[in-house]
C-alpha cells in the first residue's frame, strides 16, 4: 500500500472541504485486490456451509437453533461482501464483482438489481433526505398523527429497539426487494425479475435440502427447517436491521426536507454514524461500522475502510459523529429517536416532545 501523506488537519471552525478534496486524502487507500476478495467470499461460504450442516448434524434442539444464529450471523457478512461488490469496489473487475454479488447474496434472499437500485442510487445519493431516502426514514409528528391506529402501532414496535428485525423484513426486504409492487418500484425492468426468480429458486432448493437431510437422518423436518431455513433467515434480518439503524440513527445526526440545506450539511460525512465496539466485533462485522468512509467513498473496498476512517477522523476533527456501542446507548437511542421535527431539526418522542438538540444550522 502507498504511504499515506496528508496535509494538516482541518479545523473545527473552518468551512468543510469540497468533497473530492476529502476523497483525495483516501486515494492512497482505495486499491482493490481480486485475490483478497476471493479469499474472503471462500471463508464465508465455507463457514455458511458449515453452521447449516451442523443444524443438521447436531441433535440437541437448542444447539440446532444456536447454529442457526450463527448462520444468521455469516448470511450477515457474506451480505456485507456483497454489498461492496455491488458497489464496484470489491475487485477492480465489473463483470466478476455483478456475479459474486450476485452468489453472497442469495443466502439473505437479496435481489441484487434491487438492492443496487434502492441503495446504491437512493441511499447513497440522498442519505437523510426526506422524500427520497427511505431507509429508516422518521416520521414527523403530523405524519405519524395521520396514520391509523395499527400503522401507529406498528411504528411503535419498530421503534422500540426491538424491532429491527420486523422493520427489515417487512419494510425492506418484503416490500422493496422482493417482487415490490409498482407503487414501492414504480420502475420495472426485466432483471428487477429474473434476480427475484433467482433467489426464490435459491430459497426453494435450500428449504428442499434441508427437508431431505431431516427424512434422510430420521428428525423432524419442522426442527430442522426452523434451525436451518427460518432462525438463519430472521437472524439475518434483525442484523441488518440493526445495523442500518445505528448507522443513520442518532441524536447527533440530522434529517432534512429541503434539499438546498441538506446539500449545504455535507451530508456524506454529517448524515453517519461511526459506531465503535470492542472484542473487535467490527472486524467481524467486515468493518461496516466505519461508516463515513463508506459514504464519503463508495469505492474503498471493505478491507481498507478502518484505515479510511483514521484518515477521516485525523483530518476532521470534531466533524464526524462517533458513538462507542452499549446496549444503554442504543436503547437510549430508540426511546429519544421516534419522530423528527424537521422545522427545529430536533429529534422528538411519539408526543412531538424534543428529545435532542437542534441540529446546527449551516
Amino acid at each position: 500500500m502507498i504511504p499515506v501523506r496528508l496535509p494538516d488537519p482541518v479545523s473545527p471552525s473552518a468551512p468543510m472541504p469540497h468533497r473530492k478534496v476529502i476523497r483525495s486524502w483516501l486515494l492512497p487507500v482505495a486499491q482493490r485486490s481480486t485475490g483478497r476478495a476471493l479469499a474472503l467470499v471462500l471463508l464465508d461460504l465455507i463457514l455458511f456451509s458449515l453452521a447449516i450442516a451442523a443444524t443438521v448434524w447436531l441433535h440437541n434442539a437448542v444447539a440446532k437453533l444456536l447454529l442457526g444464529m450463527a448462520a444468521g450471523f455469516i448470511i450477515g457478512r457474506l451480505f456485507i461482501l456483497g454489498h461492496d461488490a455491488c458497489h464496484q469496489s470489491f475487485t477492480p473487475h465489473r463483470r466478476l464483482n455483478r456475479w459474486l454479488g450476485r452468489l453472497v447474496f442469495l443466502p439473505s434472499l437479496t435481489p441484487y438489481s434491487l438492492w443496487d437500485a434502492g441503495h446504491n442510487v437512493v441511499h447513497h445519493g440522498y442519505t437523510n433526505l426526506k422524500g427520497f431516502d427511505f431507509v429508516w426514514h422518521p416520521l414527523s409528528l403530523e405524519e405519524f398523527r395521520a396514520l391509523p391506529r395499527w400503522r401507529q402501532w406498528l411504528e411503535r414496535i419498530y421503534r422500540s429497539g426491538w424491532g429491527p428485525w420486523l422493520y427489515y423484513l417487512v419494510e425492506m426486504w418484503w416490500q422493496r426487494m422482493y417482487f415490490p409492487s409498482r407503487k414501492k418500484m414504480p420502475t420495472r425492468r426485466s432483471v428487477f425479475v429474473w434476480d427475484g426468480v433467482l433467489v426464490t429458486v435459491a430459497a426453494l432448493s435450500w428449504i428442499a435440502a434441508l427437508a431431505a437431510a431431516a427424512l434422510a437422518t430420521g428428525q423432524s423436518v419442522w426442527l430442522i427447517l426452523l434451525a436451518g431455513f427460518v432462525t438463519p433467515f430472521l437472524f439475518w434480518n434483525a442484523m441488518i436491521g440493526f445495523v442500518v439503524y445505528v448507522h443513520h440513527t442518532h441524536t447527533g445526526v440530522a434529517w432534512y426536507e429541503q434539499k438546498t440545506v441538506w446539500a449545504a450539511a455535507q451530508p456524506f460525512v454529517s448524515t453517519t454514524v461511526h459506531l465503535t465496539f470492542r472484542y473487535r466485533i467490527g472486524a467481524l462485522l467486515h468493518h461496516i461500522m466505519e461508516h463515513t468512509a463508506h459514504h464519503v467513498d463508495m469505492s474503498i473496498p471493505l478491507y481498507r475502510l478502518q484505515k479510511a476512517q483514521q484518515i477521516l477522523e485525523t483530518m476532521l476533527p470534531s466533524r464526524i459523529v462517533i458513538q462507542k456501542f452499549s446496549w444503554r446507548w442504543y436503547f437510549d437511542t430508540a426511546r429519544r429517536c421516534k419522530l423528527y421535527d424537521f422545522q427545529r431539526r430536533c429529534w422528538t418522542d411519539f408526543s412531538g416532545i424534543p428529545t435532542s438538540a437542534p441540529a446546527q444550522v449551516i
